[in-house]
Formats: structure tokens, C-alpha cells, sequence
């Protein structure tokens, strides 16, 4: 009977993960899609995060909100992946989709586009920084999950959109 019990635990365990990566899995996308490059394919980083989220996930403790706890994780995992590969450019190369939304005539889709690849042109930690604060989080969940203070998320974040503003001047 301690064997059904255990089946029953690791059978909630894993149906609470599923449900987790399932709600979760856009924000898991965004993360990889912008550490993603020709070396690096998004499935493969895609993957990494949630092999990763499944071996911690059992440590989760639930003393942070799980949607940061994800995303820590999947930024550290992108991070940590880059770091081993060598000869990888700076620059994220765009997917198939959002090469169309440059082709399309619509605004919002060509200045999205001009965003990603902004940003994609930007450091590890900055890509960390603007991805959290375009997914409208707060500086007190942007430092839990970066590691640093809420001084130095403002401090950053300003200097951060400055960099884009030059870069988007520069591109003119």
C-alpha cells in the first residue's frame, strides 16, 4: 500500500508539473525565443528549460510565485546553455514567423518586429531585464528573479531603454 501512495504522490507531482509548463509554456517560449540563435535552435533551448523546471520541480517549495520561479529558471538555463556553446553570434536570428510580420503591412507587427530585433542585439542580463518589464512585472519580481536589487532594476531598465532608443536611431 506505501507503493500506491508513492504512485499516487509522483502521479500528482507529475500531473501538477504538466499543468504548470501548460500554463506557463508562452512564457517559457518568450525566454528561449529571445536566447535563441542559428547555433542555439529555440526547440533545443525549449527543451533545456523544461528537462530543468522537471528536475527542480520537486524542490519548489511555493515561497515565491511559480510564474517566477519559472521564469528564473528558464533564464538561467537559457544563460547557462549560451555560455557552453562557443562562436555564437551576438544576434538572435528571427524565426520563419516573425520574418512574415515584417512582410506584412501593418504597423504594430513592423515595429514589433524592429522591438525583437533590437533586443535581440542587446546583452544576456539587459535581455533578461526588458523581457520582465514588457511582461509587466514589477522591479521587486524583476530583482527576485535577475538576483539583483530594485535600485539597480530601475538603474538598469533606464539605461536599457536608452541603449534601444540609440540602436533604433543608429539603425535609421
Amino acid at each position: 500500500m506505501v507503493k500506491m501512495n508513492s504512485g499516487k504522490r509522483e502521479e500528482t507531482t507529475e500531473q501538477e508539473f504538466l499543468s504548470a509548463v501548460k500554463e506557463y509554456e508562452r512564457v517559457i517560449y518568450k525566454v528561449c525565443y529571445l536566447y535563441a540563435t542559428p547555433g542555439v535552435p529555440l526547440a533545443d533551448l525549449y527543451q533545456e528549460v523544461v528537462l530543468n523546471i522537471w528536475k527542480a520541480w520537486p524542490a519548489f517549495r511555493r515561497e515565491s510565485k511559480i510564474s517566477t520561479w519559472i521564469y528564473r529558471i528558464a533564464l538561467n538555463t537559457c544563460i547557462t546553455f549560451i555560455r557552453k556553446e562557443k562562436n555564437i553570434p551576438e544576434f538572435v536570428r528571427l524565426s520563419a514567423e516573425t520574418e512574415s510580420l515584417r512582410e506584412e503591412d501593418d504597423p504594430l507587427n513592423r515595429m514589433l518586429a524592429e522591438m525583437y530585433r533590437i533586443i535581440s542585439r542587446l546583452g544576456q542580463l539587459e535581455k533578461s531585464i526588458i523581457l520582465l518589464y514588457l511582461e509587466k512585472r514589477s522591479y521587486e519580481e524583476i530583482a527576485e528573479i535577475t538576483g539583483l536589487t530594485v535600485t539597480n532594476v530601475a538603474t538598469r531598465l533606464a539605461q536599457i531603454k536608452e541603449k534601444m532608443r540609440r540602436m533604433k536611431k543608429e539603425d535609421r
